[in-house]
């Protein structure tokens, strides 16, 4: 019997370990700006919220408490501009990863369905078709897809790894020709509150859905605003009649988020402060990294939110990879996202400070 690890490509990171040892040789250590995991302290008041609820011997549930629907709920009317939320357009999940890796198997998908997303994107994208046997590609424009078997469309705004941003005009366009076409669509928006050069928008904003979530879902993390990737929460919002039989697979499945964490969620989504706090933190992060690559020669493109910088010296990404690590920073190879991604590397603002300001030097 196949193993179903045989379905899945090569896991992109492993290839990056000799560059990685290369750069932990330079005398002053690594700085590391490949994998964009977050670095700044939790927030004080998620803390608190976690360990008040730390006392928890029983089964969370899937849906999580009426006080973390209510938070989902309340948060998406605030910061998406969301019209008539309530607790059944809402699924929490245990981080977004998982998610995007399991959907497609959640969905019933299978040999003979397409699954499509861009054609720079998130590798867990393609696995999560493959672990499926559904067919996978990508796309520049989604409505010039052939929608014939096409079961999913991911959209993915702010992009991972470009930093790009679709208009509200383009996601109008692009939902509206989902639902003409009977196709789901899952907008990954999990970068939607790092906007620096743009205002990213949701899917389930009214002016882009008209007041109607059918057919569309988002996703959304805390790992990135809140500084929670250790917790692993996330959340879908959207349509009910994709999210109920969701809810019903992941009961069986047992996919739940811990109780404790749901109580740092509902903190977490209930306070604006500490996410503008981060933001800026990010900011200053950003324009010494950008200021000091473009000083050294690179083109910065797209970029205009999330927590990277998509940048290229018009050469072969391994060799900005090797070139990079000599000087003791490590980056992200742009082919890990996609053919397409051949001459960029994606380059994490989330070091520390004085891990960004030794970049900084390093490059000068």
């Amino acid at each position: 019997m196949s193993a179903v690890s045989d379905r899945l490509p090569t896991f992109p990171w492993d290839k990056l370990e000799p560059y990685k040892a290369t750069a932990a040789a330079h005398p002053g250590g690594i700085v590391d700006l490949s994998v964009g995991t977050p670095v700044d302290p939790v927030p004080d008041l998620i803390q608190k919220a976690l360990v008040a609820a730390a006392d928890s011997p029983g089964y969370p549930t899937v849906w999580g408490t009426p006080e973390l629907r209510d938070a989902i709920t309340g948060w998406a009317e605030r910061r998406l501009g969301a019209r008539g939320i309530t607790h059944h357009h809402v699924l929490p999940i245990v981080g977004s990863k998982e998610l995007v890796a399991w959907l497609p198997t959640q969905l019933g998908l299978g040999p003979g369905d397409r699954v499509a997303y861009p054609r720079l994107a998130y590798p867990t994208y393609e696995v999560g078709a493959r672990l499926a046997r559904a067919e996978h590609e990508v796309y520049d424009d989604p409505t010039a897809l052939d929608p014939t078997g096409l079961r999913l469309l991911w959209l993915n705004s702010p992009s991972n790894p470009t930093g790009k941003v679709l208009s509200k005009a383009e996601l109008t366009r692009i939902v509206a020709w989902a639902r003409e076409h009977g196709i789901l669509l899952f907008s990954d928006e999990c970068y939607l509150e790092l906007g620096w050069e743009a205002d990213p928008v949701s899917v389930l904003h009214p002016d882009v859905n008209g007041g109607s979530y059918d057919g569309i879902v988002a996703v959304h993390s805390l790992s990135k605003r809140s500084n929670l990737a250790g917790y692993r929460a996330a959340f879908l919002l959207g349509d009910p009649a994709v999210l109920n039989p969701l809810l019903q697979i992941r009961k069986h499945g047992g996919m739940m988020t811990s109780a404790p964490t749901q109580a740092a969620v509902v903190a977490a989504l209930g306070d604006d402060a500490h996410v503008r706090e981060q933001r800026d933190r990010y900011a200053a992060r950003r324009t010494a990294l950008r200021q000091a690559l473009e000083n050294h020669g690179f083109r910065i493109e797209h970029s205009e939110a999330s927590l990277y910088l998509w940048a290229t010296r018009n050469e072969s990404c391994w060799d900005t990879v090797a070139h990079l690590a000599d000087l003791g920073i490590l980056v992200a190879p742009g082919d890990f996202y996609g053919e397409a991604g051949e001459w960029y590397v994606r380059v994490a603002f989330t070091a520390t400070d004085e891990r960004v300001a030794a970049a900084v030097e390093r490059l000068a």
